[in-house]
């Protein structure tokens, strides 16, 4: 089909494609590895394995066949539009999910230590029970939260910084300035993988010298599901940095069709604001 014969259609509909069946299949297969690795049996790892090479060929297939899609021409108002839509609901998913993942944190911290310490004075939760946060749990384990003011306050510094740098980058897109865009995109990238660089020290100093680790009580456990959920969001974000990176220095975009980086930088500033509530709930206060 031809660009002219699909730009007189009111919404281009592709032929049928296998990925969507392939993704699904390959997400269930990652699930049954993980709770056969969790319960111990060896098979796990490679349902596992299987599972995160398929995910990742049919995202690579299914992704280059959109691009090609695009960059054909098959793409009008009413697919731009769509994908608007789309990435818009995509966004809102991930602010329930986070917002849950804060929500358990106040439950715990506001609502549920102060109720256990509330009880009869004769009665405890556990032995050498503490009503005070960060609680260590009913396990007892010993461990020191992580100063803001070191590593989270500097990756905070990096992330604000990487949403203007991808703002500006955006900014030259728009004026067709390739040579401005494809820095100030490879510096946002740049900045993204500092902080993952700086968040992986952070971890392993957590479990190696503070002694917080995922069983170190509810405190450890809420503590690595949120900014661990956040670091695998930046490493997606990096990628798809770097993805349109590629395509930029391919020739794709220009200054009035590109939504497929104001998506990507949709994205990245969800991002930067989830980590700036992360520093100041869960490293600040």
């Amino acid at each position: 089909m031809s660009a002219d014969v699909a730009a007189t259609r009111r919404y281009f509909v592709p032929r049928p494609s296998p990925y969507p069946a392939l993704m699904s299949f390959s997400i269930m297969l990652l699930a049954i590895g993980l709770g056969l690795g969790v319960n111990g049996y060896p098979a796990g790892r490679w349902f596992a394995g299987v599972g995160i090479i398929s995910i990742l060929f049919a995202l690579t297939r299914w992704i280059g066949k959109v691009i090609a899609e695009s960059q054909g021409g098959f793409y009008h108002h009413w697919e731009d539009r769509s994908f608007r839509l789309g990435m818009i609901w995509f966004i809102v998913s991930e602010v329930v999910l986070f917002a849950t993942l804060f929500g358990v944190l106040f439950y715990e911290r506001e609502v549920s230590l102060p109720w256990l310490a509330s009880l009869d004075a004769h009665f405890t939760p556990w032995p050498h029970f503490s009503g005070a946060w960060p609680s260590a749990g009913p396990a007892g384990k010993h461990f020191s939260t992580v100063y803001p003011w070191g590593i989270p306050a500097l990756n905070t510094l990096l992330l604000v910084s990487s949403g203007a740098t991808v703002t500006r980058a955006h900014y030259w897109l728009r004026r067709d300035r390739r040579d401005a865009l494809t820095f100030w995109l490879a510096l946002t990238i740049l900045l993204g993988v500092i902080f993952l660089v700086l968040q992986a020290r952070e971890f392993y100093e957590a479990y190696t010298e503070l002694g917080l680790t995922l069983g170190s009580g509810v405190y450890g456990a809420t503590f690595f599901a949120l900014t661990g959920l956040h670091g695998f969001h930046v490493t997606v974000g990096v990628v798809m940095l770097t993805a349109l990176l590629a395509r930029i220095l391919r020739g794709h975009f220009d200054a009035s069709h590109h939504f497929a980086f104001e998506a990507v930088s949709w994205y990245w500033h969800f991002v930067d604001v989830v980590w700036l509530l992360l520093f100041v709930l869960v490293y600040w206060l």
